[in-house]
């Protein structure tokens, strides 16, 4: 027996774009959406369609009453015809599917044109409030942090590159023959087959080296990076800065483990703050600077904080929205 999202076609995008779906037909949708990849990405791709056909849409000459027939016959009104998509004909939104005939009909012009305009225009992947992992076209892969985008090519060509807005992690596939370049404001990382952090927030990114070796530049000013080392570049700055690295703590999102080798108080925080979207500070400033070591895995934010807490001799208060140490 087929599930019900095996029914999804593009008569039932259109209502779910003009969110008049009934809630079987919201459920199966989302279902579909979650089954396969391809279906999220064959859905963005519909939505971009659908936003450029509303726009000619806007100053389109064709018959409302043409475009309507045309609909009807399209989703079948034969009382003999099996029909995938039910309409509840006690919703007053006819008028609504009227507007949906004429965009159905500039779709297939519509879609034409957009995606032969848009052909080998990059991929744009968002991870919004989840964590997200992304196969590349040359096979790398890609973990993004929360509120993160990464912006590549459908094919790679002569050079394999991507723009980065956010954190991700990146293991790297080997291509000599095609560089792997990455950029990310205005830093570059050029790799050949490596895997590594890179960080951006607020005007500063940070490049960490897990395995391998990467070039990081900036103003034409370039630094060679292997494991265990790290560059950081702020906007101030005219070249990246070259520092040893042994910290851990930057693969919580795609460990799901805080690894503390070390590990100053305030960047535990830091991480813990952005992890758990809370706002954890350090009221005793002579504590700011102490050294944690400790591995908290899948932990919850009260199990950890009770665990730093009673390790670390500290007193952990909450008050209102702020979670206090000291």
């Amino acid at each position: 027996m087929k599930k019900q999202s095996d029914y999804i076609n593009d008569d039932l995008l259109v209502k779910y774009l003009l969110d008049i779906t009934t809630p079987m037909e919201k459920a199966a949708v989302a279902e579909w959406l979650t089954e396969k990849e391809e279906h999220q990405r064959y859905f963005e791709h519909f939505r971009l369609i659908w936003t450029e056909s509303k726009k000619l849409a806007a100053n389109s000459t064709v018959n409302e009453n043409d475009a309507w027939s045309r609909f009807q016959q399209r989703v079948g009104t034969n009382e003999n015809t099996t029909r995938i998509v039910q309409l509840d004909t006690g919703m007053n939104w006819k008028s609504l599917l009227r507007i949906a005939a004429v965009l159905v009909v500039l779709l297939g012009a519509a879609g034409f044109w957009y995606l032969s305009k848009t052909n080998g225009s990059p991929m744009i992947v968002h991870s919004g409030q989840q964590i997200k992992s992304e196969t590349l076209p040359d096979g790398s892969q890609v973990t993004l942090n929360k509120q993160s985008t990464i912006e590549y090519a459908t094919s790679f060509k002569k050079e394999r590159s991507v723009k980065l807005e956010g954190e991700a992690f990146f293991n790297v596939a080997q291509d000599p023959g095609k560089p792997f370049v990455l950029k990310v404001n205005d830093v570059t990382v050029r790799v050949l087959g490596t895997s590594f952090n890179v960080k951006s927030v607020n005007g500063k990114t940070e490049v960490i080296v897990e395995t391998g070796a990467v070039e990081v530049t900036k103003n034409s000013n370039s630094v060679q990076l292997k494991q265990h080392e790290k560059a950081i570049v702020t906007s101030e700055q005219a070249a990246p800065s070259k520092q040893s690295n042994n910290d851990e703590l930057y693969n919580y999102y795609r460990t799901q483990t805080f690894v503390c080798n070390n590990t100053p108080l305030w960047k535990l925080v830091e991480i813990l703050n952005e992890a758990y979207g809370v706002n954890i500070v350090i009221a005793d400033n002579n504590k700011r600077d102490l050294q944690i070591n400790s591995t908290f895995t899948n932990s919850s934010l009260d199990s950890t904080l009770q665990v730093i807490g009673l390790t670390y001799e500290i007193a952990v208060e909450k008050k209102g929205s702020q979670i206090i140490l000291k």
